[in-house]
C-alpha cells in the first residue's frame, strides 16, 4: 500500500505530502489545479524518465518521495534483503531527485540506487493507467502473467520455467563435456605417444639414483678393489697390520695393569678399538674380494641411464615428474574412453527434459486458450458497462518456435476500442481515457488475481457522464475492495464513491503559482462535489444533489 507521497519543487508544487490509505481514494479539483502534476511525479518513482523542466522555476532540484507498507509482501521483502535495501520496519521507500543542471539521483530505504531499480521496484507496486509509457498492464511479461493467474496455470507456469531451466542446464552440461572430448581428442595421439614412450621404459621411482650409484662404483671398481685390499692387508692381513699392533699394545698393559690397577679402566678401549679394526679389515676384504669387473653390465648401467636421462629432459626435471606425467596423461587417455559413455547419458537426459518441457508446455498452452477466451468474453461484456459499447477486446496467443521459459507462445491483450477498427495491442490505443477504461474493465474481472497492490486511474473519466459514470464508480469502488486505488477525476459520481476525498488547488501568492492538497470532509467535501455537479456550490439545491451522491457511497471511514 502507498502511504506517502512526498513532492518537493516539482512543477508548480513548491512542496506538499500527500497522505493515503487503503480503499478508493480520489483526487478533484478545477482545470489546471495541478492533478495530472501529481500523478506525474509519482511516474518518477515508477520508471518514468527524468527531465530538468520539471523542476520548479528558482529551485535547485525536484524531489518525489513514496514510502509503501510492503510488509505484506514475502517475495518483495526477500528481494529487497538480497539487494541489501531491507528495512527493518515492513517500509520502503523510493526517491528520485532531478536537478536543474540534469543531474539524477534516486534511492532505496535512504540508500543510493540507479533509477532503474527505483522504477523497477515502483512498478511492482503500483499500475498507473494514463498517458504514461511504463503501465505494468502495457507489458507483454505482465499480460502473460495475468493471464496464466485468470486460468489457474500458476503451478504448471512454474513447471515450464523449470522444465526450460532443466534443458537449459543440460545444455550447458552437454556443451563443456563435448569441448572437452574434443580437446582431448585433438591431443589424444600425442597422449598415446607420451605415454607409450614411457610405458616402454618402465621406469621406477628412485632408479636413476640407484642406477648413478652403481655407475660410479663400476668405473672405478680398480680403485676401488686395489684401496680396499690395501686397506685390508694395513688393518688386519699384513704381519705388521694395525690389528697386531693393538693386539700387542693390549698384552703389554695387561701386564702395566698388576702394577696400577689404576691403568685397568684404558684396558675396555684398546679392547674395543682392537674388535672395531679387526672387523673393519675383515670387511675391507670381503668388499675387496666381491668387486666385479664388468664391462658389459656398465655399459648396460650408461645405456639406461640416458634412457632416463632422455625422460627426464621431455618430461622432468626429475623422475618423480616423469612418473606424475605418466599418470595424468593415463587419466586422460581414461577420461576420453569414458566419455563417449557420459555423453551418452547426458544426451539421454537432455532428451528426457526437453519432452518434459514440451509435455509441460503443451498442457500450460491447452490451459491459455481456455482462459484467454473465457477472459476475453469476460472483459467484451464488461466495456460496455464503462462507456465503450462498440468495444472489442481479444487475446493473442502467439506460437513460438520452441517451449521457451514462459511457454510455448506470446500473450498479447487487444482492443478495438470504436466500431469498425481491429483490435490492436493495448500500447497502441491512442486515448488515454479509452485505455484507462479497458485497465478498468480488465481489474474489475482480475481484481482477485491481479498482484499489483496500487491501482492509479488518470483521464479515466474522459468522454463519459450520466449512467456510465455511475458504473465506472462501481467498478472502482468494487475493485478498491482489494486493491488501493487513487483515481483523478472530475466525476462527481467517482468522487462520491471514495473512501478518502483529496482536492487539489492552485494558489498564487506573489506572483509565485504553487498547488495544495487537502483532506475533505463534512461540508467541505459536500461542497467539492456539488461544484463537480456543476451547479452553485452555495446553492441549496445543488448541495441537496451532492448529499444524496455521498449517501448513496462509502462513507470516508471506507465502507461500501
Amino acid at each position: 500500500m502507498l502511504i506517502e507521497l512526498h513532492i518537493r519543487d516539482y512543477a508548480v508544487v513548491e512542496e506538499l505530502t500527500l497522505e493515503l490509505g487503503p480503499g478508493l481514494s480520489v483526487l478533484t479539483g478545477e482545470t489546471g489545479a495541478g492533478k495530472s502534476i501529481i500523478v506525474g511525479a509519482l511516474s518518477l518513482v515508477l520508471g518514468e524518465r527524468a527531465s530538468s523542466s520539471v523542476v520548479r522555476v528558482g529551485a535547485e532540484r525536484a524531489s518525489v518521495e513514496a514510502v509503501f507498507d510492503v510488509s505484506g509482501s514475502p517475495d518483495l521483502l526477500s528481494r529487497l534483503d538480497d539487494l541489501g535495501y531491507a528495512s527493518g520496519d515492513g517500509h520502503l521507500i523510493l526517491r528520485r531527485e532531478v536537478a536543474a543542471e540534469g543531474r539524477n539521483r534516486a534511492w532505496v530505504n535512504s540508500a543510493p540506487a540507479t533509477a532503474g531499480l527505483v522504477g523497477e521496484l515502483g512498478s511492482s507496486l503500483v499500475d498507473l493507467h494514463g498517458q504514461h509509457e511504463h503501465q505494468t498492464l502495457l507489458r507483454g511479461t505482465e499480460q502473460r502473467r495475468i493471464l496464466d493467474a485468470y486460468a489457474g496455470a500458476g503451478e504448471v507456469a512454474e513447471r515450464v520455467r523449470r522444465a526450460h531451466a532443466r534443458v537449459h542446464d543440460i545444455v550447458s552440461e552437454l556443451g563443456a563435456r563435448e569441448a572437452r572430448v574434443r580437446e582431448i581428442e585433438g591431443q589424444a595421439d600425442f597422449l598415446r605417444f607420451q605415454l607409450g614412450e614411457i610405458e616402454a621404459a618402465k621406469p621406477h621411482a628412485g632408479e636413476d639414483e640407484e642406477l648413478e650409484a652403481e655407475l660410479r662404483r663400476r668405473e672405478h671398481a680398480e680403485d676401488l678393489a686395489q684401496g680396499t685390499t690395501e686397506l685390508h692387508e694395513k688393518l688386519y692381513a699384513a704381519d705388521t697390520s694395525l690389528a697386531d699392533g693393538i693386539s700387542e699394545a693390549r698384552s703389554t698393559l695387561a701386564r702395566l695393569v698388576r702394577f696400577d690397577p689404576a691403568l685397568d679402566d684404558v684396558f675396555p678401549m684398546l679392547e674395543d678399538a682392537y674388535h672395531a679394526v679387526s672387523e673393519a679389515g675383515r670387511r675391507l676384504g670381503d668388499y675387496a674380494t666381491a668387486v666385479e669387473h664388468d664391462p658389459g653390465r656398465l655399459e648396460k648401467v650408461r645405456r639406461r641411464l640416458d634412457v632416463l636421462f632422455g625422460l627426464k629432459r621431455k618430461y622432468g626435471p626429475d623422475l618423480v615428474d616423469v612418473l606424475e606425467t605418466a599418470e595424468r596423461v593415463a587419466k586422460e587417455l581414461r577420461e576420453l574412453e569414458d566419455a563417449d559413455h557420459d555423453l551418452e547419458g547426458v544426451r539421454r537426459a537432455l532428451g528426457d527434459a526437453r519432452a518434459l518441457l514440451v509435455d509441460e508446455g503443451e498442457t500450460l498452452t491447452a490451459q491459455r486458450r481456455d482462459a484467454a477466451d473465457r477472459l476475453a468474453e469476460a472483459v467484451a461484456d464488461v466495456l460496455p458497462q464503462v462507456g465503450l459499447p462498440g468495444a472489442r477486446f481479444a487475446i493473442r496467443l502467439k506460437e513460438l518456435d520452441e517451449v521457451g521459459p514462459a511457454g510455448a507462445e506470446t500473450v498479447e491483450f487487444l482492443v478495438a476500442p470504436n466500431p469498425g477498427f481491429d483490435p490492436m495491442a493495448l500500447a497502441h490505443v491512442a486515448s488515454g481515457g479509452e485505455l484507462s477504461r479497458v485497465m478498468l474493465a480488465l481489474k474489475s474481472i482480475l481484481a482477485a488475481v491481479d498482484r499489483v497492490p496500487v491501482l492509479v486511474f488518470d483521464e479515466i473519466d474522459a468522454g463519459i457522464g450520466g449512467l456510465v459514470a455511475t458504473v465506472v464508480a462501481g467498478k472502482l469502488s468494487a475493485v478498491a475492495r482489494r486493491h488501493q486505488v487513487l483515481v483523478v477525476t472530475h466525476l462527481p459520481q467517482i468522487a462520491a464513491r471514495a473512501d478518502r476525498h483529496l482536492r487539489v488547488e492552485k494558489l498564487q501568492e506573489e506572483a509565485i503559482t504553487s498547488a495544495r492538497v487537502t483532506g475533505l470532509d463534512g461540508e467541505a467535501r459536500v461542497e467539492e462535489v456539488a461544484r463537480m455537479l456543476g451547479g452553485d456550490p452555495e446553492s441549496a439545491t445543488s448541495r441537496e444533489h451532492a448529499r444524496e451522491l455521498l449517501n448513496a457511497g462509502p462513507t470516508i471511514s471506507g465502507t461500501d
